[in-house]
């Protein structure tokens, strides 16, 4: 009897380490996911629910089949394909909730968890959560910047700025791999994926010159015409096709460039994608008398500058009349709030201060007064008409959030002291300096897409603000524009529904 007792025991402890075993094995994704190598085709119009209402994604053209799609498709062995971390649920972005739900599902596992930049630094042990903190906490892949900078636009890049690394919380900087002291030596920062969608927007120019340098803008070498500059978070990639291939080497890990084939499936899939928030979950669907959401986006003539053409966030204006809405109080709150939202966007003036490429070089005098339109001023999509990075603060001190798990850079300049830091300062992440060596251009960044922002949290390149609220306070205390609670509130309606 004890033995077939103790045989009856064995059995179940065998079945249910094997339950065990088997449940530790189920990989499972969040609702909406696309993986790489996955089948079917591309919807044209599809929309995922968020915390604030739900994002819709239109495809332009005929549908597009996934499989054999260089953009759907595994091209390397870290598996990981363009879609990996451009998912139409959040946007064609990630958002920090996606990654910390792919790496419950999947125990780490997923290619977006890849050593190279999925992880804090290659050197660290991989698999293991603090690995990962950057993307897990933050959203923030590496981005391995060679320094002294690569050649730009067929010149050497002679810089006039030292960098010295003063904090170093994952090593990398200080690795004989990966650090300036490296055999090829490189400085590694920590930035959030922009989405792609929208790009016939972030790809077009108002001006054929950049006002805040007071030069003309460069052109492509191939095609001619001006390079808008708002592609990449620092402009290192000047066209679409240069992105592709910046990406397919590092975040793909792709030994060989992309084929012509490929560069062409994955352009034109690209720009055909638009991405909105059409539905908040108080004011209901977006487009209802008013004109948020996607559609509109797809269908207008990007370049446009608001103050002369359709003001920024103009869609909201029927929503200003409560009245005629026909729908509940609650609704008609809410969309009041958003209407009141973008007015304030435009009409709200404060004094913009010691904010490279606004206020300097050429600039528009320092302080001047302005509204967030100054800058986000193109018709439905809330990008700049004239391009050029700007410094708002949020990687430099003294304006940055103290970040102890961010590197920390001293740069100091060996021509003309920065206009606004001085000879020597603090940057969590040099920005667009790394790309030019120009100490004047520390601490600069492309302006973020406004669209999908519901979809895509955290806030700003380095994901230091959390929520839209974090968001809006930076500005406030950045500027002293002093918003009331009011105001606040309605400025954080309004981007949730962009």
């Amino acid at each position: 009897m004890k033995v077939f007792c103790l045989n009856a025991l064995m059995q179940a402890s065998l079945l249910t380490m094997l339950s065990v075993s088997t449940v530790a094995a189920e990989v499972t994704y969040p609702e909406g996911w696309i993986k790489p190598g996955e089948s079917g085709t591309f919807k044209q119009s599809q929309t995922h629910s968020n915390a604030s209402g739900k994002v819709k994604v239109l495809a332009e053209g005929q549908p597009v089949e996934m499989s054999g799609h260089p953009f759907f498709q595994a091209l390397s062995e870290n598996g990981r394909a363009c879609i990996s971390c451009h998912q139409p649920s959040d946007g064609m972005s990630l958002s920090v909730k996606t990654i910390q739900d792919v790496w419950s599902g999947t125990q780490g596992r997923d290619p977006i968890f890849a050593a190279w930049d999925g992880s804090n630094c290659p050197d660290m042990p991989q698999k293991e959560k603090a690995s990962h903190s950057l993307l897990l906490e933050r959203g923030l892949f590496r981005i391995q910047m060679p320094w002294p900078p690569a050649p730009r636009y067929g010149k050497e890049v002679t810089p006039d700025f030292d960098i010295e690394v003063v904090r170093d919380p994952w090593g990398c900087n200080s690795s004989q791999k990966y650090g300036p002291d490296a055999a090829e030596p490189s400085i590694s920062v920590y930035r959030r994926p922009r989405p792609v969608a929208n790009l016939k927007y972030l790809t077009a120019v108002g001006f054929a010159y950049d006002p805040k340098q007071g030069v003309a803008l460069p052109r492509d070498e191939i095609s001619g015409e001006f390079l808008s500059g708002n592609i990449m978070s620092d402009n290192r990639s000047v066209n679409l096709k240069a992105q592709m291939q910046d990406a397919s080497g590092t975040h793909l890990e792709m030994l060989s460039a992309l084929t012509d084939e490929q560069v062409e499936k994955i352009e034109g899939f690209i720009l055909s994608i638009y991405a909105a928030q059409a539905e908040d979950k108080d004011a209901g669907k977006l487009d209802d008398g008013a004109f948020g959401g996607p559609e509109l986006l797809r269908d207008s003539k990007p370049g446009q500058l608001g103050s002369i053409g359709r003001a920024v966030w103009s869609e909201f204006e029927p929503w200003e009349d409560q009245k005629s809405t026909g729908v509940t109080p609650e609704q008609a709150d809410k969309r009041a709030s958003i209407a009141r939202g973008a007015r304030l966007f435009r009409e709200k003036m404060f004094l913009i201060s010691d904010s490279a490429g606004i206020n300097s070089p050429m600039g528009f005098g320092n302080p001047v007064l302005n509204s967030c339109v100054f800058c986000h001023n193109m018709s439905q999509m809330g990008n700049d008409v004239a391009p050029g990075q700007v410094d708002i603060g949020t990687t430099t001190k003294p304006f940055a959030e103290p970040a102890p798990e961010l590197p920390l850079f001293r740069i100091t300049c060996k021509g003309e002291p920065h206009p606004h830091y001085g000879r020597s300062f603090l940057t969590q992440d040099p920005g667009f300096g790394l790309v030019t060596g120009r100490c004047a251009d520390t601490g600069k960044i492309t302006l973020q897409s406004m669209r999908g922002l519901a979809a895509r949290a955290p806030y700003f390149s380095n994901g230091s603000a959390k929520t839209m609220g974090d968001l809006v306070d930076y500005y406030d205390r950045r500027y002293q524009i002093n918003f009331t609670e009011q105001e606040r509130q309605d400025l954080i309606n309004l981007m949730n529904s962009l």
